[in-house]
């Protein structure tokens, strides 16, 4: 797990359980995007609630997944 630490303290990580997150004070989560099928069946990964793109279509919601999560590590997190 990647976790980015801004010069006033504010954490910024994707949400993962591997870490007790809460260990590190009071917690702010928001939804970065959502994955959901399109109308042909179809897998894409909505990231307007970052302002963001939308990525997609893919043939399996894992793909979808993987793509979400590249994109913010690089994007959102500078990684």
């Amino acid at each position: 797990m990647d976790l980015v630490v801004a010069p006033d303290g504010t954490v910024q990580a994707i949400y993962d359980e591997a870490l007790d997150l809460t260990l590190l004070g009071r917690l702010a989560i928001r939804r970065a995007s959502h994955v959901e099928p399109t109308p042909e069946g179809r897998w894409q990964a909505d990231l307007s609630p970052v302002n963001s793109p939308v990525l997609g279509p893919f043939d399996r919601r894992s793909e979808a997944l993987e793509a979400e999560h590249a994109w913010l590590l690089q994007h959102r997190l500078g990684l």
